[in-house]
């Protein structure tokens, strides 16, 4: 029933992608001395949301138009870049410690979605907690 409520299938994609950028950074901290790793980060989620076309939604006529996808696909790995060290290692602690605080971020903002959502389908059918 939720999977169809549009608030709820964003934030439930946000934090997918919060989880698998956390994942990322950890795995750029891990080879933090690893010669020759190259720090790797997501695009962006805003990037990623509507990437693909939806697979439930065709043109029947030649004059219609698909729809977009809304979280369906998958986030882009980049290289994240940075100033390779003389082993050739581009990983950067601090950077890397920002761009975990930016996924807590938005762990944060799609926790505070649904919870709000779910307040509000709660009010609606009359329920206090």
């Amino acid at each position: 029933m939720f999977d169809r409520i549009e608030t709820l299938r964003m934030a439930s994609a946000l934090t997918a992608h919060a989880a698998e950028r956390q994942k990322l950074i950890a795995r750029n901290v891990a080879n933090a001395d690893t010669p020759g790793f190259r720090s790797r980060d997501l695009a962006g989620f805003a990037d990623t949301y509507r990437s693909d076309v939806a697979a439930e939604m065709r043109a029947s006529r030649p004059g219609h138009l698909t729809g977009v996808g809304w979280g369906g696909g998958a986030a882009r790995i980049l290289d994240a870049g940075g100033e390779p060290a003389p082993n050739g290692n581009t990983v950067s602690i601090e950077e890397e410690m920002f761009r975990s605080a930016a996924a807590k971020r938005e762990f944060d903002l799609s926790l505070a979605v649904t919870k709000s959502s779910l307040a509000l389908i709660r009010t609606s059918i009359g329920r206090r907690s």
